[in-house]
C-alpha cells in the first residue's frame, strides 16, 4: 500500500494553514484533479471541532472517480484526519498536522496511505505518486499565498518520501 509524507516549513501560521485545509468546500477552486466537492453532512461545534462527510469527484489522466471521506477536524490539536468511506479505494487515510515554529511560520506535515481497488489505477498512482503529491502539497501553499499574501519561500523542510 503506497505511503507518502511531505513536511514543509511555510511562511504562514499553523492557524492559517489549518483553516485553509479545513475549508474543504473550496478545494475545487485550487486543488489539481478536484473537479467537485459536496459536503454531505456536518457536525461541527462552536470551536470548529467535529466531523464532516464529503463527496469528491477527482479527474486525473482521463480517469474520473468519485469517493466519500469522513473528515475529523480538531483545531485545538492542530490536526485534521481524513478516513475513507466509499469509492474506488480499498483503503485511504490522510493526516494533517500543523505546528507554529516562530516568526509567523509553521511546519505542515501531510501523510497519505491508500490502495485502489483497480490494478490499473493503482499502477498509475504508484508511477505518479511523488510528483502528484508534491503538486498537491504545493497547491495548498499556493492557495495560502493567494489568501494571506506571499511572504516568503516555501521550500520543503524535507522532501516527499514515498514508502
Amino acid at each position: 500500500m503506497p505511503h507518502a509524507e511531505d513536511t514543509r516549513a511555510v511562511p504562514y501560521s499553523a492557524g492559517q494553514m489549518y483553516d485553509l485545509v479545513a475549508d474543504v468546500r473550496r478545494y475545487p477552486e485550487f486543488l489539481p484533479w478536484c473537479q467537485a466537492l459536496r459536503v454531505r453532512s456536518e457536525d461541527i461545534d462552536s470551536s470548529g471541532a467535529g466531523l464532516l462527510v464529503a463527496d469528491m469527484v477527482a479527474r486525473f489522466k482521463g480517469f474520473e472517480e468519485r469517493f466519500t471521506s469522513r473528515v475529523s477536524l480538531r483545531p485545538a490539536e492542530s490536526a485534521i484526519d481524513v478516513a475513507y468511506v466509499d469509492g474506488p479505494f480499498r483503503h485511504l487515510t490522510n493526516t494533517w498536522r500543523f505546528q507554529d515554529i516562530g516568526q509567523g511560520r509553521s511546519r505542515v506535515a501531510f501523510t497519505i496511505d491508500f490502495e485502489f481497488r483497480s490494478r490499473l489505477l493503482q499502477l498509475l498512482a504508484n508511477s505518479m505518486l511523488e510528483r502528484a503529491l508534491m503538486r498537491l502539497s504545493q497547491a495548498f501553499i499556493d492557495r495560502a499565498d493567494v489568501l494571506y499574501g506571499a511572504t516568503g519561500g516555501s521550500a520543503p523542510s524535507r522532501p516527499l518520501q514515498p514508502t
